[in-house]
C-alpha cells in the first residue's frame, strides 16, 4: 500500500480502530499490520473494511473482486487505509429446485453475521460492501445497520441480457423452458440452445428478481450512491462508482453519518416504494422488514404492503411486464425510477443519503426521457397500485405476499391440492398430476418448518412452461423467486410448522384468493377450523444439526423479516460506539 501525503491525518481518538493500533499495549497487534506491509501512517489512519461476496459459484459474483480494487483505491485516495475480506453467497439460481434452497435465506443471516464478526474483531471503522447475489445485498446492509459504522453499500451490477432467435432472455426462460420441454413443447436440442444463450457475461440475473429488487433498495433508502445500482457487472465504468463509495465513505467518517441516520421510517417506505413501482420481488417484504430489526424500527409485512397499496406501477419490467434492467439503465438508471415517484409524491424527498445530501438533492438535476416506454410517469401509470400486493384472511392471519405485475387473473377460487414439500409439488406438475381451477398448497417450507423457507421457483416455472400459469394458483409458507410469477402467493403466516392454518388445510378444500382486496381465505367455518387445528400435532423435519438447524430453532416469523435475533431495539450500544 502507498501513503497519502496530501491527506491530513485523521484523529482515531473516538473511533473503534484505536483499540487494536493505538497506544504501547498495542505492539504485538500493529506487529501484524507491518508483517502485511503496512506504513505507520496507514496504521493510524481510519480502517475500512471493504467486504465482497466474490466467489465462483456463479455470475452473480464473479465480477466483484475487480469492484473491491477500485473501491480500496478511493478509501486509499481519500486517506483511509482499506482492509479487504469475503464472505459467503448462496447462489439462488444453482440452489433452486432442489435441497440446496434451504441454504439460501439462512445465508443472509450468515453473510450478516459474519461481517459483524470480522468487522467488531479486527475493529474496523467503515465499511463499503459490495454484493452481487439475492440474500447477499439484504445481508450486506442488515450488517451496516446493526455496526452502525459509516458505510456505502455498491450492487455489483447485473448480467447482459441473452439472445435466443431474435428475443432477449433471462435466466427465468429457461426455468420455464423446462416445463415446456416436460410437455412436450420444447425438444432437447431447443433447450440446450437456450440454456447457453440465457446468461451470457457476469452479473445478477437481469429482470425486476430479488438481485436487482434490492439493489434499486439501496439507492431508495440511501445507503447507495446515486446510479451505481444500473450499470451492468460487465462494464468497467462501473469501477468509478466504486472508487467514488471508498472516497465517500471517508467522508462519512469526517461527517460522523451513520447508517441509523439515513435508514428511518420513512427511508424505509421509499424503499418499498421503489420495490412496488417497478414490480419487483416479493422478497423485498421479508428483508425490508428485516433490514428494520437492525435499525430499531417496527416495519413489518403489512407495512411493507400499506405503501405497496399506495404506490403506483411505473416501470414495465420483466417477468410481469417487458424490459430488463439494462434497459432502465439505457435510460438513466435508477434515479429516473426514483424521480418519477419523486415527482408524483410518493417518496420522502427529504430523508438523508451516504451523499450527505437529501434524497430530492440528489434527483433535483435528474430528467425522465420522453423518447422511452421503460419508465413512465406517475401521471400515466402502468397501474394505480403496485406491482405487489399484501393479504390477509382466516388462511394467512399474520399476512401473505403477492407479486401482482402483468397478473389478468386477481381473483381465484379453486380446490386445495397439498403438499407437505416442494419436492413432491414439482414432481406432481412435471407429471401432470394437477388440473385447472387447482390451487396447489406446499406447506411445511416456512422458516422454522422447511427450515429455510425455501423459493419455489422451479415448481412456478414448470407450470408456466406446461401453459397452465393462469389456470392454477399455488399457495405456501416459503417463498417464491423474484422471477416467479402467475397467482402465487408466498410468506403465509402463521406457518404450518407452528401450527398456522396452512397445516389444517386437506385436499378438496375451497380456497378463495382476491388479491384485488388482499383477501386469502379457506372456505370453512371457525368453528371446523378451530377444530381441526386443535387436533393439529406438529411435525419434525430430517435437519437435525448444523447451521439449518440452527436457523430452524431461533428464527422468527416471515411477518417480521424471519430474524434470527432482536435487533437494535434490545441493544445496549451499538459496535460504532466501543
Amino acid at each position: 500500500m502507498t501513503d497519502s501525503p496530501s491527506v491530513p491525518p485523521r484523529d482515531k481518538s473516538r473511533l473503534p480502530s484505536r483499540h487494536s493500533t493505538v497506544g504501547p499495549e498495542r505492539a504485538p497487534h500493529r506487529s501484524f499490520l507491518y508483517a502485511m506491509g503496512l506504513t505507520a501512517r496507514e496504521i493510524a489512519q481510519p480502517f475500512v473494511g471493504v467486504v465482497s461476496t466474490w466467489n465462483e459459484a456463479a455470475p452473480c459474483n464473479i465480477a466483484l473482486s475487480r469492484q473491491a480494487q477500485a473501491a480500496k483505491r478511493g478509501v486509499t485516495a481519500a486517506g483511509g487505509t482499506p482492509r479487504e475480506f469475503t464472505t459467503i453467497t448462496v447462489t439462488d439460481g444453482i440452489a433452486m429446485g432442489h435441497e440446496g434452497m434451504k441454504a439460501s435465506l439462512v445465508s443472509r443471516e450468515v453473510i450478516a453475521d459474519s461481517v459483524e464478526l470480522s468487522v467488531r474483531g479486527h475493529c474496523y471503522d467503515a465499511l463499503v460492501g459490495i454484493a452481487g447475489c439475492d440474500k447477499t445485498l439484504p445481508g450486506l446492509m442488515m450488517a451496516m445497520l446493526r455496526l452502525n459504522v459509516p458505510s456505502v453499500f455498491l450492487y455489483g451490477g447485473s448480467i447482459l441480457p441473452g439472445r435466443y432467435r431474435g428475443a432477449d432472455v433471462t435466466v427465468l426462460d429457461v426455468f420455464e423452458a423446462v416445463g415446456s420441454h416436460a410437455a412436450g413443447k420444447m425438444t432437447d436440442a431447443e433447450l440446450t440452445e437456450l440454456e447457453q444463450v440465457a446468461c451470457p457475461s457476469a452479473g445478477s440475473c437481469g429482470g425486476q428478481y430479488t438481485a436487482n429488487s434490492m439493489a434499486y433498495v439501496s439507492e431508495a433508502i440511501g445507503l447507495a450512491l446515486p446510479g451505481s445500482a444500473g450499470t451492468p457487472a460487465s462494464f468497467e465504468s462501473r469501477d468509478r462508482y466504486a472508487e467514488a463509495s471508498g472516497r465517500t465513505v471517508m467522508e462519512m467518517i469526517d461527517r460522523g453519518l451513520r447508517p441509523r441516520d439515513i435508514v428511518t421510517r420513512q427511508a424505509l417506505e421509499n424503499a418499498a416504494a421503489v420495490v412496488a413501482a417497478t414490480g419487483g420481488s416479493t422478497n423485498a417484504a421479508l428483508h425490508l422488514p428485516a433490514m428494520a430489526n437492525e435499525a430499531g424500527i417496527s416495519f413489518d409485512l403489512f407495512d411493507v404492503a400499506a405503501v405497496f397499496k399506495r404506490t403506483p406501477l411505473l416501470a414495465d419490467l420483466k417477468p410481469g411486464g417487458r424490459y430488463l434492467a439494462k434497459d432502465v439503465f439505457d435510460i438513466g438508471g435508477v434515479p429516473v425510477v426514483l424521480k418519477a415517484l419523486l415527482d408524483g409524491g410518493f417518496l420522502h424527498g427529504d430523508c438523508l443519503t451516504v451523499t450527505g445530501h437529501t434524497l430530492a438533492e440528489n434527483l433535483a438535476q435528474v430528467q425522465i426521457p420522453s423518447d422511452q416506454d421503460v419508465v413512465h410517469i406517475a401521471t400515466s401509470p402502468l397501474s394505480p397500485t403496485g406491482g405487489l400486493a399484501g393479504m390477509r384472511g382466516n388462511l394467512a392471519p399474520d399476512g401473505a405476499i403477492v407479486k401482482i405485475a402483468g397478473l389478468k387473473r386477481l381473483q381465484f377460487v379453486g380446490r386445495a391440492r397439498v403438499f407437505d414439500r416442494e419436492e413432491d409439488a414439482f414432481a406432481a406438475v412435471m407429471a401432470g398430476k394437477y388440473e385447472s381451477g387447482d390451487v396447489l398448497v406446499i406447506r411445511y417450507e416456512g422458516p422454522r418448518g422447511g427450515p429455510g423457507m425455501r423459493e419455489m421457483l422451479a415448481t412456478t416455472s414448470a407450470i408456466y412452461g406446461q401453459g397452465m400459469g393462469e389456470d392454477v394458483a399455488l399457495i405456501t409458507d416459503g417463498r417464491f423467486s423474484g422471477a416467479t410469477r402467475g397467482l402465487c402467493i408466498g410468506h403465509v403466516g402463521p406457518e404450518a410448522a407452528v401450527g398456522g392454518p396452512i397445516a389444517v388445510v386437506e385436499n378438496g378444500d375451497v380456497i378463495r384468493i382476491d388479491a384485488d382486496n388482499g383477501l386469502l381465505e379457506l372456505d370453512m367455518d371457525p368453528t371446523t377450523l378451530a377444530e381441526r387445528l386443535a387436533r393439529w400435532q406438529p411435525r419434525t423435519h430430517d435437519v437435525r444439526s448444523g447451521a439449518i438447524w440452527r436457523y430452524g430453532e431461533t428464527v422468527g416469523p416471515a411477518r417480521y423479516g424471519a430474524v434470527t435475533h432482536p435487533g437494535a431495539r434490545a441493544e445496549v450500544r451499538a459496535y460504532a460506539d466501543i
